[in-house]
């Protein structure tokens, strides 16, 4: 048998030698270029909105025709604030077969503006006011807002140390923890905020902060990997010396797609940045294969390449593969003959059936798990594995023994024994839910009941939750959001339409995947007591939508229901800002000007649509679905927040502000 498979694989390497002699060559090396130009930053131009996006304390104004950061209309005062303008398409900055970096030109134009925020600071040039800077950014993604003061708005806490960024920065303060030289300097940044290099911008005559216009020229050369950078007063013309020249690879920096734009903080002190014009131009190169079977006259070439090689083929090559196909079957017959005599030989001996096999079982379905292979998953359930938790378990990252990552929720004994849960019901809940299968729902991968122990084991959703994107570090543009709310309703629809209910609908129970689709998880299983039958029968689904149309106010204003000791319930202040028709003060401000205003009210309508009492004019989640896709007018709201009279005492926080009676 052993001759038999030496034979196969030589027979394997000749025939696969003569395909790839027989493949087509490497096509040409070709330029792939990307072009952003803007003349100024009116809000009048069609392709601002589609094009960039304002994250953080950015908008566009129409005073200046400039993108400024941060903005100057902003409540209260202007100190330790942070924000980004980027390009929303990704540009293709590196390519991986050849490891060579795209080679790109760049000029903008930008003034700095002192803002004086106290009697302590001065507007007089050369004094120390003004702050942090602006820096020209690569970064490989259009989410991320950095810390403001020194950070200049380029990295924050959240970001890995491999957190790949390329950034040029124009800094109006001295820092001397980051090696800054002086506070009127330019510097390269890779992957840091410590400067690979520093400039002074004194050397070639410019002062960052003085009010006057300034233009920046940068260009680099991938092949080569030279970079070039010249400043000067906006209108003097291309200058003649360098403020930077040598060479610099970019590329350990580099994804093959990343995000260009300008990003820009303040301190203690503040200026406003603004950014009046931008150009940028990149060439990458990528190689085709040809010729292209796609075409008339490729194919005619391919024609004409394929008769030649057959023509001109030698007589080797074929007559190696009719001698191995020959020995081949000589070995095949040799190992049948054996094999039969063999089987004549040992014809006397008792034979044994062969042992029942069991089904392959599907590879998504859920199944039951050990509680020694969750153990062995969660390292016995290290606290350095936890995610979160909350009143009634705690849930744990986990990895199982085929390498691939779960979320691992542990309940916890006390909850059951507290409230008196039926487990038995609370099993089966959890044995419906794993069967359901949907995009944008959480798949269960199975569940534990070893040892009085209940857990539920979920794919693992590396980008977390939404309320950390909603109400942490970073902004959440509102293309995004919106896709969240829709995706939202999406799962909503189909649980019910199965005549289930999630019952715990939060931003927490709303995950982020690595597309930024929206994924609903960690069901709600059990309602409030063991008598919660007839309450489920009667509210489980209304339920579901209330809580829907509170997560939708939550994406639109940018902040949880209940934020901060004091402060105002979410939902009283958007029933408040309805009555008096300002519902566009709840839109979060930090998602800059490029915010589909229009599209924002209509989510804060329905929003609210879905908080009426359910027997006045509460809709279902498929009608929701409907007016978020635009197939349905979204029906009137009325003037006045309207009384909620539920027959049920609330402990979910449905009727909170609003009269409930109890069970009778």
């Amino acid at each position: 048998m052993d001759y038999f498979c030496w034979f196969f694989f030589l027979f394997a390497i000749l025939v696969s030698s003569n395909l790839v002699a027989s493949s087509g060559p490497a096509g040409p090396v070709i330029n792939v270029t990307k072009l952003i130009f803007f003349q100024d930053f009116s809000s009048n131009n069609p392709r601002l909105k589609q094009d960039l996006a304002l994250l953080g304390s950015a908008i566009v104004s129409d005073e200046k025709t400039s993108v400024q950061i941060p903005d100057p209309e902003q409540e209260g005062d202007l100190k330790h604030l942070a924000g980004r303008a980027i390009y929303s398409s990704p540009i293709r900055f590196f390519d991986p077969p050849s490891q060579t970096p795209a080679s790109f030109e760049t000029t903008f134009s930008f003034q700095f503006e002192v803002k004086s925020n106290s009697s302590n600071e001065t507007s007089d040039i050369g004094k120390s006011v003004g702050g942090s800077g602006l820096t020209f950014i690569i970064v490989p993604d259009e989410l991320t807002v950095g810390r403001a003061g020194p950070w200049l708005g380029m990295l924050n806490d959240l970001c890995d140390d491999d957190y790949k960024t390329v950034a040029i920065e124009f800094d109006t303060r001295q820092n001397p923890e980051f090696g800054d030289p002086n506070d009127n300097h330019l510097g390269i940044n890779l992957g840091s905020i410590v400067s690979t290099a520093a400039i002074n911008a004194s050397d070639v005559g410019v002062q960052l902060n003085d009010g006057s216009i300034h233009r920046v020229w940068i260009s680099y050369d991938g092949r080569r990997r030279f970079m070039d950078i010249r400043l000067a007063p906006d209108g003097r013309g291309y200058p003649s010396k360098s403020v930077y020249s040598g060479p610099l690879d970019l590329s350990p920096y580099l994804n093959e797609y990343m995000f260009v734009g300008f990003s820009a903080s303040t301190g203690n002190h503040t200026q406003i940045h603004n950014i009046l014009s931008w150009n940028f131009t990149s060439i990458s190169q990528a190689s085709l294969r040809i010729p292209s079977t796609e075409t008339c006259q490729n194919k005619i070439m391919l024609q004409n390449n394929t008769q030649s090689e057959i023509a001109h083929r030698k007589t080797p090559n074929s007559f190696f593969i009719f001698l191995a196909v020959v020995i081949l079957l000589v070995v095949v017959l040799i190992n049948l003959y054996f094999s039969s005599y063999k089987r004549d030989d040992n014809s006397n001996e008792a034979i044994t059936l062969p042992e029942k096999k069991q089904r392959p079982r599907p590879p998504n379905k859920a199944r039951r798990f050990t509680i020694a292979e969750i153990s062995i998953a969660t390292r016995n359930f290290s606290e350095l594995q936890i995610l979160g938790s909350d009143e009634k378990s705690i849930t744990y990252k986990a990895t199982m023994l085929n390498g691939c990552n779960v979320a691992v929720k542990r309940f916890l004994t006390q909850f059951f024994n507290t409230h008196g849960f039926e487990k038995r019901r609370f099993h089966k809940e959890i044995k419906a839910i794993s069967r359901i299968r949907h995009p944008n729902l959480v798949s269960v991968r199975g569940w534990c009941y070893d040892n009085q122990e209940t857990i539920v084991v979920y794919d693992y959703i590396p980008n977390g939750s939404l309320d950390k994107w909603l109400f942490g570090v970073g902004v959440l543009p509102w293309t995004r959001r919106f896709k969240v709310v829709k995706d939202l309703a999406e799962s909503l629809v189909y649980l019910h339409s199965k005549q289930l209910a999630h019952k715990n609908v939060k931003s927490s129970s709303v995950f982020l995947d690595v597309s930024f689709r929206a994924v609903v998880g960690d069901f709600g299983f059990v309602l409030t007591s063991t008598g919660s039958t007839r309450f489920e029968a009667m509210v489980s689904q209304t339920a579901d939508v209330f809580e829907f149309g509170v997560v939708v106010l939550e994406i639109v204003a940018g902040r949880s229901r209940k934020s901060n000791p004091g402060e105002r319930d979410l939902l009283d202040l958007a029933w408040a800002m309805h009555e008096v028709q300002q519902k566009e003060t709840l839109v979060d401000r930090r998602m800059g000007a490029v915010v589909n205003l229009e599209q924002a009210i209509r989510a804060l309508d329905i929003g609210l649509l879905c908080t009426l009492n359910e027997n006045k004019g509460r809709p279902t989640m498929e009608e929701v679905a409907e007016f978020l896709s635009m197939e349905k007018p979204i029906p009137e709201l009325p003037p006045g927040r309207p009384v909620c009279l539920f027959p049920y005492s609330s402990t979910t926080g449905l009727c909170s502000g609003y009269a409930c009676t109890a069970f009778k």
